[in-house]
């Protein structure tokens, strides 16, 4: 139980938040109403909104995680209350063994239909369409994994998009289908991530697969060789979680946090000139959604060696700097 004098915010959360499978959220205005009371009882000058928001960003008001974000930057942050502070203890939850946590790898690892509807979403980056009817799909929002979304599945908020996707990693590297000896410290210098170089590492390293594993092998699993890529490059001082919302199957949006620094990433598979410069549209869109002017455009083309026109170049357009690579 919340300890005698503990803050209103606590209080507020703790009939709802101990209850992992309950079937409801807090929204935007109600994570506001409850920074709002704690803001009335320490004066630390809290940007509410903004807060609210960015909590929700990677929670989707989710009570128990929106509990752990709030106690983590209020007992370990030294009340941190900023943008930074949030990033930071995701960064933390992310490393934590926990119950919740816990119980997603269970179902996951108990129900092959659900890992692999999962995976579908997630990893391969298909269309599902939400019917509760459906026996899995019923099964992922019993457990609370997955959402509705426009009509299609989801998984349910951003910080069990990146839990899953991390065990998903460790599943393939148990395969021994991550090979690379490129380091952190390849990319990183003085705490700045380069992100064109990582591309570049990437397409080296992918070149040197491409003829060891089958077309079909490279078309299902070349988006969790990426991400399997980067994940020790951003590991212990950033994240990435994929947009989901955004997948089809031409399309994977991925948004890495490096320390200040955001990239924002698309891949794709290669459909032609035409998909190609549908895919510099909606990535130069997405940007101004995310009041960006730099993003990467990864591709992943499956014909035969002579057909390829592998690129790595920097293109402008629409005001927007891409780094376009086809591997």
């Amino acid at each position: 139980m919340p300890a005698e004098g503990e803050s209103k915010i606590y209080n507020s959360l703790w009939n709802i938040a101990v209850d992992f499978d309950i079937d409801m959220s807090f929204n935007p205005a109600e994570i506001s109403t409850m920074l709002s009371d704690y803001e009335t009882d320490h004066q630390k000058g809290l940007n509410i909104k903004e807060l609210a928001d960015k909590i929700y960003d990677y929670t989707n008001g989710y009570p128990y995680l929106v509990s752990k974000i709030c106690k983590h930057i209020d007992e370990k942050l030294s009340k941190n209350w900023t943008t930074d502070g949030i990033q930071s203890t995701v960064q933390t939850l992310l490393k934590e063994k926990n119950t919740l946590f816990d119980d997603i790898f269970k179902n996951l690892e108990n129900n092959v239909k659900l890992y692999e509807l999962i995976y579908d979403i997630l990893i391969i980056g298909k269309h599902r369409l939400y019917s509760i009817g459906n026996p899995t799909v019923n099964l992922g929002v019993v457990y609370g994994i997955i959402r509705e979304s426009n009509k299609c599945i989801s998984v349910s908020n951003r910080i069990f998009e990146m839990v899953i996707c991390d065990y998903f990693i460790s599943k393939d590297e148990e395969n021994n289908r991550r090979i690379t000896g490129v380091l952190q410290n390849d990319v990183v210098r003085d705490g700045i991530f380069d992100m064109e170089l990582c591309l570049r590492k990437f397409s080296e390293f992918y070149a040197e697969i491409f003829n060891k594993h089958d077309i079909s092998f490279l078309e299902e699993h070349g988006r969790l060789l990426f991400l399997s890529f980067l994940k020790p490059l951003v590991n212990g001082q950033g994240f990435y979680h994929i947009e989901s919302q955004f997948t089809d199957l031409r399309r994977m949006d991925i948004v890495v946090d490096f320390g200040q620094q955001q990239f924002i990433l698309e891949l794709k598979l290669w459909r032609g000139k035409k998909y190609q410069a549908e895919a510099f549209s909606q990535l130069c869109g997405y940007l101004e959604s995310k009041h960006a002017d730099t993003g990467y455009l990864l591709t992943f083309d499956f014909r035969k060696e002579g057909n390829k026109d592998r690129k790595a170049e920097w293109i402008e357009i629409n005001d927007k700097k891409i780094f376009f690579v086809i591997v």
